[in-house]
């Protein structure tokens, strides 16, 4: 909790820093010190006119019902995610075997795995790869591909060295 705290403290130093961007204390608008951790911070972005940026889902609903504005960290990130439908090319770089015999595993900047067909015969080489199909769970999102040669057949598999 501290070293997260002190990260905080640094973030917030970078922004002051590098943004003309006013970074202080308000502790006096935000409630009493006994309440919640949740409810002082929805009572100090009342008291600011502010929006509310968190991760935490809760947090987020207790906020709108309150009529702050909020901003939730894993939507905005879901947003940025690139999309990919069956068909559209994507550049990974293999990684590593898939469990299958002939997958490799390759992954995109935001976290999200690629399953290649034949991919393993490429580990630690960049390759341009065909979507297949999209898998969206709870867990998260998995992308599985195909290797393609420039005519749009399939690669044939070849003996790594």
């Amino acid at each position: 909790r501290r070293q997260r705290g002190r990260r905080g403290l640094d973030m917030l130093k970078n922004l002051q820093n590098s943004y003309d961007v006013i970074v202080g204390l308000e502790d006096r608008l935000a409630g009493n010190p006994t309440d919640p951790v949740d409810s002082r911070l929805v009572t100090l972005a009342k008291a600011l006119g502010a929006s509310l940026v968190t991760n935490d889902f809760n947090l987020s609903k207790v906020a709108s019902l309150q009529n702050v504005p909020i901003m939730n960290l894993n939507d905005l990130a879901m947003c940025l995610r690139p999309v990919f439908l069956p068909g559209d090319s994507v550049n990974v770089e293999i990684e590593k075997a898939g469990s299958q015999s002939g997958q490799g595993i390759g992954y995109l900047d935001d976290g999200t795995m690629i399953v290649v067909e034949n991919g393993e015969y490429h580990i630690g080489e960049r390759m341009e790869a065909h979507v297949t199909q999209v898998h969206q769970s709870t867990a998260g999102r998995m992308i599985f591909a195909t290797l393609e040669d420039a005519d749009g057949t399939a690669y044939k598999r070849r003996a790594r060295s």
